[in-house]
């Protein structure tokens, strides 16, 4: 007989479709205040892929994200918004999803089917044993995910996961699994709600850390990130008059020179008095 995993247990709550607008909406908001909760008992294990993850990169290695679906599309989000946040490279984090590109606004049927999509799709970033691979799965038992942390662990990289059931065949695989435990959602077997609230946190957690540690953010100021439009403009001058006691028409001039907040505060770093 199939054990039902959590991930696909019956609601909490039934007859949904009787229930008003607001209590729906109270009721989802309910579950979701459960989530950090779940995110929080894993502090310690997010805490190890952390720190390996830094070493790694400190190395000249990459992070990479491996999923299907919804847990996809949230590892490709989170590589995708390092290089505006942080100044690094499109290539140091990287996001990929069963069925390519085109499977992030439209589902590829039995993309996440395939147990050497994975591996393969990752040769063509010529994935080395400096690099990190994290598989995302609420359940644990996607095929693309876990046959692409079995490969990349056979050929010698840290692997790691993240999942939302306990003991799943993905955790199983990787060498540091991160298994942020939610319950059941609120409409059955939906893991693009708690579960995937669940990974967004555990996302934000690991790259926005990781690249504190690194030394892309100075005291609590996105120092590196893309001046690419006008309110992140705006952002970097209010940085620089905050740091350097600045006029916005100066700190206006300085970034219009020096296209960077943190080349700026490098130059001028000796704060003139007020």
């Amino acid at each position: 007989m199939t054990k039902k995993s959590t991930t696909e247990s019956s609601s909490n709550y039934d007859h949904l479709e009787k229930m008003s607008t607001q209590e729906l909406l109270e009721n989802i908001n309910k579950e979701d205040k459960t989530v950090p909760l779940a995110v929080e008992r894993e502090i310690l294990a997010i805490e190890k892929l952390v720190e390996v993850v830094v070493s790694r990169m400190q190395e000249g290695g990459r992070l990479f994200y491996i999923g299907a679906g919804t847990s996809g599309r949230l590892g490709v989000l989170d590589a995708s918004e390092c290089p505006p946040t942080f100044g690094v490279s499109h290539n140091v984090v990287i996001g990929l999803i069963a069925g390519g590109d085109g499977a992030l606004r439209k589902a590829v049927e039995n993309a996440e089917d395939d147990t050497e999509q994975a591996w393969k799709d990752l040769q063509e970033f010529s994935i080395s044993k400096n690099d990190v691979l994290v598989g995302i799965a609420a359940s644990g038992t996607t095929p693309y995910v876990i046959g692409g942390i079995k490969a990349a662990r056979e050929n010698g990289l840290i692997t790691a996961c993240i999942t939302n059931n306990a003991g799943s065949p993905l955790s199983e695989a990787a060498e540091f699994p991160i298994e942020v435990v939610v319950g059941p959602e609120f409409v059955t077997g939906s893991t693009r709600m708690k579960s995937g609230t669940a990974q967004k946190l555990v996302l934000n957690m690991i790259s926005t850390a990781v690249m504190i540690k690194l030394g892309r953010i100075k005291g609590n100021k996105m120092v590196d990130m893309q001046l690419s439009n006008k309110k992140l403009v705006s952002r970097g001058e209010l940085m620089l008059m905050e740091e350097l006691g600045i006029s916005q028409h100066m700190a206006s001039t300085l970034l219009e020179e020096y296209k960077s907040v943190r080349k700026v505060l490098e130059i001028f770093k000796n704060k003139p008095e007020k």
